[in-house]
């Protein structure tokens, strides 16, 4: 059975901003992934809430920087034949690093990290798909607008730099924008419409990149 790991954060993690909790497993986009691809692949979420792609960001209990636990993470769940890489809304924030180039960045690293891992027992380097996450929108959640302060224009252009990058680099490409719209209940966020239809907007690209 082929294995694809999600890296991503609280859109992968399934946080629902109706509920300010999680959205039923079933309705995450990774398990509907899952569940498109018709039980011929394991699909493992590994999203937290706040990771960014290369950035420190103190503000939680937990190390939010993508590089530093992407390499024990691959190797928890080695062999992996599919990276998909869903990250860079984090990244909008200006006491992170506010914009789409730094993310960008932040992507590029990750992908160095995938490619050059010292991976055990001769696997194989995986194949990667970089997601542009669905482009911030308005909301009157006074909070989240502070916290993403020019973060809808600058997410605006992530779509882009990652389709450059993408070719650039050998790896999958997909938009997240072109299934699916972030929520106005905090521009940031996916109803459960929405993260279902990431799910399976990405199925067909998956099953291509996976041979299925």
């Amino acid at each position: 059975m082929k294995t694809v790991l999600c890296y991503g954060d609280s859109l992968t993690w399934g946080y629902d901003a109706e509920t300010l909790g999680r959205h039923q497993f079933e309705n995450r986009w990774p398990s509907v992934l899952q569940e498109s691809l018709g039980g011929k692949v394991r699909v493992i979420a590994e999203g937290l809430n706040g990771r960014t792609t290369a950035f420190d960001d103190n503000l939680a209990d937990c190390d939010r920087n993508g590089t530093r636990v992407l390499p024990t993470l691959l190797e928890t769940h080695a062999p992996i034949d599919l990276v998909v890489i869903l990250l860079g809304t984090n990244d909008m924030k200006p006491v992170v690093a506010g914009s789409a180039f730094a993310a960008c960045q932040g992507i590029e690293r990750l992908i160095a990290l995938i490619r050059h891992h010292d991976w055990s027992f001769d696997y194989d380097a995986p194949e990667i798909l970089i997601v542009a996450p669905p482009i911030l929108c308005e909301t009157a959640n006074a909070p989240f607008a502070a916290m993403f302060a020019g973060g809808i224009e600058e997410s605006a252009k992530l779509a882009t730099l990652y389709r450059d990058l993408a070719d650039e680099t050998g790896c999958g490409f997909f938009d997240g924008a072109s299934v699916a719209v972030t929520t106005p209940l905090d521009g940031v966020h996916l109803d459960v419409e929405n993260t279902r239809a990431l799910g399976r907007g990405l199925e067909p690209m998956v099953r291509m990149m996976l041979g299925l």
